[in-house]
């Protein structure tokens, strides 16, 4: 199988495969996405995918509802568990980014409809063949970055959201010879 450059390794290449640059329309996975990738921030994906089962088990299934009710109590327990990572910044930006995502299902309907609505709800696909030509962040990802912030999200730079973007297949920066580039585009 022909793959991106960066899927290099059993968890990298699993993620790339069946996952990475997929369009995602269901909220709970978008919230899980946005709270790994704001987890990652500073640290290397493959971290974070070798904790994604912990992150799982310590974050209630990245059930929004009961992430977005974490006390300081659940903060110190996920602070002490080492099975993930314990940056008090990023677990209180979680706690605080599950608020904002219940505020925008409620404005929106879904967090789904407000992300997609930022591309009219279509993926934008790059044809890029080498690592060297994918940005770090675009117009795109500064402009919900900035409206993230302004509703009270942290850990949503524009570098953390472009690679969200990536993740959940709102862009799909799979290489032009990946065999992912084609499967991963929506109809």
């Amino acid at each position: 199988m022909k793959r991106c450059d960066w899927a290099v390794g059993p968890y990298n290449e699993a993620y790339h495969d069946e996952e990475w640059g997929m369009p995602v329309h269901d909220d709970q996975r978008l919230f899980e996405f946005l709270i790994l990738e704001g987890m990652q921030a500073g640290l290397s994906w493959v971290t974070i995918l070798k904790k994604r089962t912990a992150f799982r088990i310590a974050f209630d299934n990245f059930d929004v509802e009961a992430v977005a009710h974490y006390d300081e109590v659940k903060k110190q327990t996920l602070l002490a568990n080492k099975e993930i990572i314990r940056n008090r910044r990023k677990i209180d930006a979680a706690v605080k980014n599950a608020q904002g995502f219940i505020r925008i299902q409620q404005e929106f309907g879904s967090f789904d409809a407000y992300l997609w609505e930022f591309t009219d709800h279509k993926q934008i696909v790059n044809h890029y063949t080498k690592q060297s030509e994918v940005p770090t962040h675009n117009e795109l990802s500064d402009t919900i970055s900035k409206d993230l912030k302004q509703r009270g999200f942290s850990f949503v730079g524009t570098t953390i959201i472009y690679s969200y973007l990536e993740a959940v297949g709102v862009i799909n920066d799979h290489m032009v010879w990946c065999d992912c580039h084609a499967r991963c585009q929506c109809d």
